[in-house]
């Protein structure tokens, strides 16, 4: 087979055949959508090889605090590994990033070593009690996701890692100071991306430092869930508990909607699509449990959100026309502080006016503001009203509705946004 179509290496024991669109999915480290500053991004790292021949081995390595890995876990940890000759084939596109895939690799074995079956942490006669009632009410949802939501049967979400930090990643976004335009970084056949992600905080702002050096606007944000995308069976992270319950049970919907429909590079379409089966399957859960407040006061969160979110988005797109503008360097940069300080100031005041002073933004707005916080701020959840309409059009009926979302993902871009407007407009 000819080198551009697969690489072969050997490693220990075993070779791995790798074709190159297995490869791009090792060396995605990390795939993130911009997170709303008051709810948590959901990062998705997929390190995914498998070879048959290697599955049999056993490795002996130790969970932390539990005892030696039962095959399952070996059998997981062990395909974790076979990302790492992986590395050799970075080497052919230079050393720089070398750094960066180790830690997207070691973070994510890390997190697989510390993962648990739930029904073991549960069976723990200290477990925290609060712990314990979050991970008893996950397993009713993931139970609730497939049998009533029909959403995939798997794994995902029916084990617990405790990571040992506030964030599972902290991901680096940087701009040129007269730019909302973020900075890509080009990786061996993972492609480009506009953020580089980190498992330690440490090492996220190291890298931010030296991009501040340069003269760019930069921004840190931590992440509090990550996603596989369905690669790997994707537990439930510590740094996902202290979520609002309808969050968290929003959170799993939500993620396990991108396991069932997901196209590659249409990142309206997958997000779309995730927050209406999230939403409505919060509806339907909380409907079932009799308890339609709590879903009432779910709406009105995410409808806050969503309004703060377009005052961002008019915010960047006031500091996209002005840098479009011929000003001196000096009477740009006066222009671009006003702007942010009417942000900060008399627009924020009007925001909360609004939303009965409503304080859970005032943390993030009280932060020194740039482009870059701005940069990937976007209007990922344009085609909801798409899929409700479709959703309504089904009868309500989700297998139907799926039936309809896979076709729109198999049409061509172009086709697919058409179709997708189309919906709407037919009132």
């Amino acid at each position: 087979m000819p080198l551009a179509r697969a690489v072969t290496m050997r490693w220990g024991h075993c070779t791995v055949s790798m074709t190159v669109r297995c490869v791009r999915r090792t060396l995605r480290a990390v795939v993130w959508r911009p997170p709303s500053p008051s709810t948590p991004s959901v990062v998705a790292m997929c390190c995914y090889m498998r070879s048959a021949s290697c599955r049999s081995v056993s490795l002996p390595v130790h969970s932390r605090g539990s005892g030696v890995m039962s095959s399952s876990w070996q059998d997981r940890l062990w395909r974790g590994l076979l990302a790492l000759p992986v590395l050799s084939v970075i080497l052919l596109g230079g050393c720089s990033n070398l750094g960066f895939y180790m830690d997207s690799i070691g973070g994510h074995l890390d997190l697989m070593s510390r993962t648990r079956p739930l029904d073991e942490v549960l069976a723990e006669p200290d477990l925290d009690a609060r712990l314990r009632q979050r991970l008893l009410l996950a397993q009713q949802v993931r139970r609730y996701a497939s049998e009533a939501l029909l959403l995939p049967d798997n794994d995902s979400y029916r084990s617990y890692a405790d990571l040992g930090r506030p964030y599972a990643v902290w991901n680096v976004v940087a701009t040129e100071p007269y730019s909302v335009t973020p900075r890509q970084w080009c990786f061996l056949f993972s492609g480009c991306v506009s953020y580089r992600g980190y498992h330690a905080h440490e090492d996220a702002e190291a890298f931010a430092a030296r991009l501040a050096h340069e003269g760019l606007d930069i921004h840190v944000a931590g992440a509090r869930a990550y996603s596989t995308l369905g690669w790997f069976d994707d537990p439930l992270l510590s740094t996902m508990m202290d979520l609002p319950e309808a969050r968290f049970i929003g959170v799993i919907f939500h993620e396990l909607a991108h396991q069932l429909v997901y196209v590659e590079g249409d990142s309206a379409f997958n997000e779309s699509f995730a927050a209406v089966i999230a939403r409505e399957g919060v509806r339907r859960w909380y409907a079932d449990q009799g308890d339609m407040d709590a879903y009432e006061s779910y709406l009105l969160a995410l409808e806050r959100d969503a309004d703060f979110h377009r005052l961002l988005v008019a915010t960047r797109e006031r500091l996209a026309a002005l840098y479009a503008e011929p000003r001196s360097a000096a009477n740009m940069a006066r222009a671009k502080a006003a702007i942010f300080a009417h942000l900060k100031g008399e627009e924020y005041r009007q925001w909360k006016a609004r939303w009965n002073d409503y304080a859970g933004y005032d943390s993030w707005m009280a932060q020194p503001l740039n482009n870059a916080h701005l940069a990937l701020v976007a209007t990922y959840h344009g085609y909801g009203p798409s899929f409700t309409r479709l959703l309504a059009e089904s009868g309500g009926d989700l297998r139907r509705f799926y039936n309809k979302v896979t076709a729109l993902a198999q049409l061509a871009p172009e086709s697919r946004r058409l179709a997708l407007t189309q919906l709407v407009r037919k009132d």
